[in-house]
C-alpha cells in the first residue's frame, strides 16, 4: 500500500494534462450520471423501527397507513368570525381542492371550540412523505382562495407545507455556511501559504470533490436510500476533508521543495511528498470510512444515508489528493520555474525557515508544558478533559420532532395557530389490530372500550373533544384505533399518555383477545421507539468503532501501544466535547446567544454521529502527526526528540487543518435547524480540543513519558524514498535525498 501513492503521483506528474482532465472528466460523469438517474428517496417502510414501526407495517397491510394531510384554517383578519363569510370561504377551498389531480379526499368543515376558527382538511394521493412533493399547488390554491376573501386569513398548514418549508430553509442555510465558510478557509490558507494559487488549490479540489460525490450518492441512493440528509453530510464532511488532504499533501511537498534547495524537479518532489504525506491520507482516508462504516450497523435508514454520504466525499476526497493533486503541482511548478527560478527559490527559502525552524510561537508556548513536564502536563489536561466530560453523565436524549422547527417557517406559525384553535390535532396515538376476520366484531368492541377507557383517563385529558376514529381494511383483517391528545408530542404528558396506553389499557381490552395481535403507534410512539432503537445499538457500535479504531492505528504504526492510546484519546475527545454539548444545548441559558429554543435533551442521533464521525476525522491528525514522529524514530532519532520534532514540524499544517474544520463544522452552528445546530456545534468543539489539548498536550506528554514503550515492538529504520530523478540531473537528486 505504502508504494501505491507514489506510483499513483508518478504517473500523475509525468502525464499531468491527461490527469488533470481526467478527473475533470471524472468529475462531470458523476454528477451528469446522478442527475440523469436522480435520487432514490427513503419511504415509510424504509424509518420503521420498534413497536410503532411494527404497527405501521400491520397498517400498511390493510391500507390503513397515514396518509400525507394538510390543514385549511380560515379564521377573521379582526374582530370575531363572520361564520357565513367563513363557511363561503370553506366552500370556495373545498371545490379549488377538489379538481385538483393531487387531492385524494377534503372533508366537511369543523369549527373550533371557541367558534372563531374554521378548518378544512385535504388529504393528498400517494405515500405519506410523497406530499411534500405534491402540496405545491394546493399551497397556491390556498393563495388564491385568500385573495378571493381579503375580509379573512385562509392559511395552509400540515406535515407535507411543514417538510416543504424545512427543506427549502435547509437549502438556505446550506448556502449560508458555504458563504461564511469559504472565506475563512481562503484566507486560512492564503495564510499558509502566502500564494493565491496555492490557496485555491485546496478549494478547489475540496468542491469538485464535492460535486462529484453528490452525482455518486445519487446513483448509490438506488442501493442505500436517501433519508435526505446525505447532501447535508457530503457538504459539511467533504470541505473539511477534502481540504485537510490537500493540505497535508501541499505542505509536505513544499518541505520537500525547501529541503532539496531547488535540486529536485517538481516531479521528483510529488513523489517525496506521496511516499510521505500521500500515504498518511490513504491510510487517514480508510480510517475514516472504516469508522464512518460502523454507523450502518443501527440499522436506521438516516444513520445509514450519513454513513453513504461520508464515505463517498472521503474515498473521493482521497482519490483526488492522489491523483490530480500532484499534476496540478507539477503543472503549477513548472510555470514558476520558467518565470523566476531564483526568485522562486529565494522565496522557497524562506518558507523554509518559517516551516522547520519550530511550531510557532503559539503552539510552541503550547507544546512546552508537556516537553518540559510531561506527567504534571499529562494529569492536568487529562482532568481538564474529564472534567469537561463530566455533564455528559446527565446526558437525555429525545427525537426532536416537528414542534421543534422553526418558527420561521410560515407553515410551522401557521400550525401553532391550527392546534390552538384546534388543540385535538396536536398529537395522536394510533392502535393497530391484526385479527381473523370472524374477529372483526369482536376487535371493534374491544377497541371501542379502550376508546372509552382512554376518555375517561386523565392523561388522555380533552381527547373527548374529538371522537375516535375507527377505521377497518376491506378484507376486516386489520383495524386502526385513532386516538387524539391534545398536549405535544415531547411533551412529559404526551409521553405518559403513551406508556398508560401499552402498559394499562391494551392488555386490559384488545390486547387481551386470543388470536389478535396489537401495537400503537403515532406521533409519540414513532419517536419514543426511535430512541429506544438507538439507545440499544449504541453499545454494539460504539464496541466496534473502538475496535475499529485499534486496529487500523495497529495497521498503520505496527504498535499496540499506539492503537491504545489512540482509543483513548479519541474517547476524551468526545467525551469532552458531548459534555460541553449537554452543558450548551440541555439549558437554557445559550438560546439568546446561538438563536435556538432548547430541547431540554440532546437529539437522539448527535451522540452516536459525534463519535463515529470524531473518531474518524481525528485520526487525520493522529495519522499525520505520529507518522512525522515514526519517520523520525526509524530514521535512528532518539525517542524523545523524535516526538518533539515530529509535532513540531506537523504542528502548523495540523493546527491549519483545524482551523478549517472548526469554520466548517462552527457555520452550523448559524443553521435554522436545532439538531444540525447541535452536530455542527459538537464536531467544532470536539475538533478544536483535540487539535489543541490532545495533540499538544495529551498526546506529546504521553509518548515522552513511555519514550521506546510507545514503538514496541522496535521500529525497523527505513531509508528516505528515492524518487526517479525528473529535469535535475540524478546525482542532484541523490543528494538532496540523502541530505
Amino acid at each position: 500500500m505504502s508504494q501505491l501513492p507514489v506510483r499513483v503521483a508518478r504517473w500523475s506528474a509525468r502525464h499531468a494534462r491527461t490527469a488533470i482532465a481526467g478527473w475533470f472528466a471524472f468529475v462531470v460523469l458523476c454528477l451528469g450520471a446522478g442527475i440523469a438517474v436522480g435520487t432514490h428517496e427513503a419511504t415509510s417502510e424504509d424509518y420503521r423501527v420498534g413497536e410503532a414501526g411494527r404497527a405501521e407495517a400491520i397498517a400498511a397491510q390493510g391500507g390503513l397507513e397515514r396518509k400525507p394531510v394538510e390543514h385549511i384554517l380560515i379564521r377573521p383578519a379582526s374582530g370575531r368570525l363572520d361564520v357565513t363569510a367563513a363557511t363561503a370561504a370553506a366552500q370556495d377551498v373545498t371545490a379549488r381542492m377538489r379538481a385538483l389531480p393531487e387531492v385524494a379526499e377534503v372533508a366537511d368543515p369543523v369549527r373550533s371550540q371557541d367558534g372563531e376558527s374554521l378548518r378544512v382538511s385535504v388529504v393528498l394521493k400517494g405515500p405519506e412523505l410523497h406530499g411534500r412533493k405534491n402540496v405545491a399547488p394546493l399551497l397556491d390554491r390556498t393563495a388564491q382562495a385568500q385573495a378571493a376573501h381579503p375580509g379573512l386569513i385562509v392559511e395552509e398548514t400540515g406535515s407535507p407545507s411543514i417538510s416543504k418549508g424545512v427543506n427549502e430553509q435547509r437549502g438556505a442555510d446550506l448556502a449560508l455556511s458555504e458563504r461564511l465558510t469559504l472565506p475563512v478557509t481562503l484566507v486560512t490558507l492564503l495564510l499558509v501559504f502566502g500564494s493565491i494559487v496555492m490557496a485555491c488549490v485546496p478549494l478547489l479540489l475540496a468542491l469538485s470533490s464535492i460535486a462529484a460525490a453528490l452525482g455518486l450518492s445519487m446513483l448509490v441512493s438506488h442501493l442505500v436510500p436517501d433519508a435526505g440528509v446525505g447532501t447535508n453530510m457530503i457538504l459539511l464532511i467533504g470541505l473539511a476533508v477534502g481540504v485537510d488532504y490537500t493540505l497535508f499533501h501541499l505542505e509536505r511537498e513544499r518541505e520537500e521543495r525547501a529541503r532539496s534547495g531547488g535540486r529536485l524537479a517538481p516531479e521528483a518532489l510529488v513523489e517525496l511528498a506521496a511516499a510521505t504525506a500521500g500515504r498518511a491520507v490513504v491510510v487517514s482516508g480508510l480510517a475514516v470510512i472504516v469508522s464512518t462504516a460502523t454507523l450502518y450497523l443501527a440499522s436506521d435508514v438516516i444513520f445509514s444515508s450519513l454513513a453513504t454520504g461520508t464515505i463517498l466525499v472521503v474515498a473521493v476526497a482521497v482519490a483526488s489528493s492522489l491523483t490530480v493533486l500532484p499534476a496540478l503541482l507539477v503543472t503549477i511548478g513548472r510555470r514558476a520555474e520558467r518565470r523566476a527560478e531564483r526568485r522562486a527559490e529565494r522565496r522557497t527559502k524562506g518558507r523554509a525557515r518559517r516551516t522547520t525552524d519550530g511550531p510557532g510561537r503559539i503552539v510552541g508556548a503550547l507544546l512546552r508544558p508537556a516537553q518540559r513536564h510531561p506527567a504534571l502536563t499529562l494529569g492536568l489536561s487529562t482532568l481538564l478533559m474529564l472534567g469537561l466530560a463530566a455533564p455528559a453523565l446527565g446526558l437525555r436524549l429525545v427525537d426532536p420532532g416537528k414542534d421543534t422547527f422553526s418558527r420561521d417557517i410560515p407553515a410551522m406559525r401557521v400550525h401553532d395557530r391550527l392546534t390552538h384553535a384546534f388543540p385535538e390535532l396536536l398529537t395522536r396515538h394510533e392502535v393497530v389490530t391484526r385479527a381473523a376476520p370472524d374477529q372483526t366484531a369482536e376487535v371493534k368492541r374491544a377497541l371501542t372500550d379502550l376508546a372509552r377507557r382512554a376518555q375517561a383517563d386523565p392523561l388522555f385529558a380533552g381527547a373527548a373533544t374529538a371522537e375516535p376514529v375507527l377505521r377497518t381494511s376491506a378484507d376486516g383483517r386489520i383495524t386502526v384505533l385513532e386516538l387524539a391528545v391534545p398536549f405535544p408530542a415531547s411533551s412529559a404528558r404526551a409521553i405518559a399518555s403513551l406508556d398508560h396506553l401499552r402498559r394499562t389499557h391494551l392488555p386490559a381490552t384488545v390486547g387481551s383477545l386470543a388470536g389478535a395481535e396489537s401495537a400503537v403507534s403515532g406521533d409519540v410512539a414513532r419517536g419514543r421507539d426511535y430512541v429506544a432503537h438507538e439507545r440499544e445499538t449504541l453499545p454494539l457500535v460504539i464496541g466496534l468503532l473502538l475496535l475499529a479504531t485499534f486496529l487500523m492505528t495497529l495497521w498503520a504504526f505496527r504498535s499496540p501501544v499506539l492503537g491504545l492510546l489512540g482509543v483513548v484519546l479519541n474517547l476524551l475527545s468526545a467525551a469532552a466535547s458531548l459534555g460541553l454539548l449537554v452543558v450548551v444545548f440541555q439549558g437554557t441559558w445559550a438560546e439568546g446567544l446561538l438563536g435556538f429554543d432548547s430541547l431540554g435533551a440532546i437529539a437522539s442521533r448527535v451522540p452516536l454521529f459525534l463519535f463515529v464521525i470524531l473518531f474518524g476525522l481525528s485520526m487525520d491528525y493522529q495519522v499525520f502527526v505520529v507518522s512525522r514522529i515514526q519517520e523520525s524514530v526509524r530514521a535512528g532519532m532518539p525517542a524523545r526528540e523524535a516526538v518533539l520534532a515530529g509535532i513540531g514540524r506537523s504542528a502548523r499544517v495540523v493546527t491549519s487543518a483545524a482551523v478549517v474544520m472548526v469554520t466548517v463544522f462552527g457555520a452550523f452552528v448559524a443553521l435554522h435547524l436545532t439538531e444540525m445546530k447541535q452536530m455542527g456545534f459538537c464536531l467544532a468543539v470536539a475538533v478544536l480540543l483535540d487539535a489543541v489539548v490532545v495533540r499538544l498536550m495529551v498526546l506529546p506528554s504521553a509518548l515522552l513519558l513511555l519514550r521506546d514503550t510507545a514503538w514496541w515492538p522496535p521500529q525497523r529504520p527505513r531509508p528516505r524514498p528515492r524518487p526517479r530523478p525528473g529535469s535535475r540531473s540524478g546525482s542532484h537528486a541523490q543528494q538532496a535525498i540523502v541530505g
